[in-house]
Order: structure tokens, then sequence, then C-alpha cells
């Protein structure tokens, strides 16, 4: 069960790596839908963050059906993406603005209509080339997934929803951290080790 458990987690958290959302990367259609108001849509995407971190944090969404823009800046230093409408389930995710290099180049390359690991042998490339830059210090992504109806617009609240959160620690080991590979429910553990994706992940039972 723990395997399977972190498995799922684990996933989700390669697919906000690689910059998409978890209905499209399991294939889910694709459609035009008329987004929320923005003020929802900000309210709803902020909820990734602890509660302190929300007014600041800066937020992407959609004004116009399939066109990801701002809708409001940063002033934290964190930055969060709104809901697609278009997309069969529900999530938003929020990170540290020094990720969104790493993470704005991995939509633009899954837009273009690179796919899979090649997203990674794309990204990897150019960051050891140095066109790509990684973040110095440790860097937070908080996220949420759930069902399309996760978000109550009328108290402007998560219901139901699974949330997830990671630090990214580029290029870091076990060596480099002291903190094992291994997947697991009940302690902190280092996924994709040595690349610039690496990150600790965090479990919900901790």
């Amino acid at each position: 069960m723990m395997f399977r458990t972190s498995c799922v987690v684990s996933c989700a958290a390669a697919l906000s790596l690689a910059g998409v959302t978890l209905g499209s990367a399991l294939g889910a259609p694709l459609g035009a839908q008329t987004p929320p108001p923005v003020p929802e849509q900000i309210t709803a995407a902020t909820q990734a963050l602890p509660k302190e971190m929300r007014d600041g944090a800066g937020v992407m969404g959609y004004k116009t059906a399939g066109k990801l823009e701002w809708l409001r800046p940063t002033k934290n230093g964190m930055m969060c993406l709104a809901d697609d409408p278009a997309e069969e389930q529900f999530h938003v995710s929020c990170y540290h603005d020094s990720m969104d290099p790493f993470m704005a180049r991995g939509r633009a390359l899954r837009a273009s209509g690179v796919k899979g690991a090649q997203v990674d042998t794309v990204r990897f490339a150019e960051v050891k080339a140095g066109k790509l830059k990684m973040p110095t210090a440790p860097a937070s992504l908080y996220q949420i997934f759930g069902a399309k109806d996760a978000f109550d617009a009328a108290s402007g609240t998560v219901k139901k929803g699974n949330p997830l959160f990671v630090v990214y620690i580029p290029f870091a080991t076990t060596a480099t951290t002291g903190i094992s590979t291994t997947p697991s429910d009940t302690k902190p553990w280092l996924m994709f080790a040595g690349t610039p994706k690496a990150h600790v992940m965090f479990s919900l039972t901790m």
C-alpha cells in the first residue's frame, strides 16, 4: 500500500515539474471552456498555499480559453497556476518564482509538441549548457489535485482535493543532503536525485 501511494504522489510531482496538468498528461480531452471570473481563479489557485502566503502570490490563469496569462503579479516570490477549465481534473499549483524558467520551459516545450521524457531531455541539456537557469537555494511547490468540482466557489475553499508539497533542491543527492531516495509515506525522500529537478517529497502523514 505504501508503494502504491508513493507512486501516485511521485507521478503527480513529475507531471507538475514538466509544466503540465494531470488531466492533459493522462490524455483527457481538451475543449474550449469559458474560464471562471478572474477573482474566482485567483482564490482557487492560491488555496494551495499556506494562508499567510496567499495575498502576495502572483497568479497566472485564463482570461481567454486556452491562453495562460498573468492575472496578477507576484509580491512575495510565489506564483500560482490556476485550474485549466479545459481539463477534466481540478489542479492548481504554486511554486517559488526561482523555478519559473524551468517550469515555463516545460510548458512551452509541451505546447510545441514535445512529449514525455523528451521534455526533460531538452531541459536538462539546456541547464547543462547554461541556457536555463535553476535556483541556487531550495524552492517550494504546493499543489492540489482533485475532481473538477473540488473548488467550492461559494465558500472560496477547496472542499475535496489531494494536496502535495515538495521542495526542489537542484542536483541534490543522498550524499549532499542525507535524504534517502527510497519512496516513503512516513518520512521525506529525494526524487530525481542528481538531476536539475531533484526534489524532496513530503507525506501528509508525517
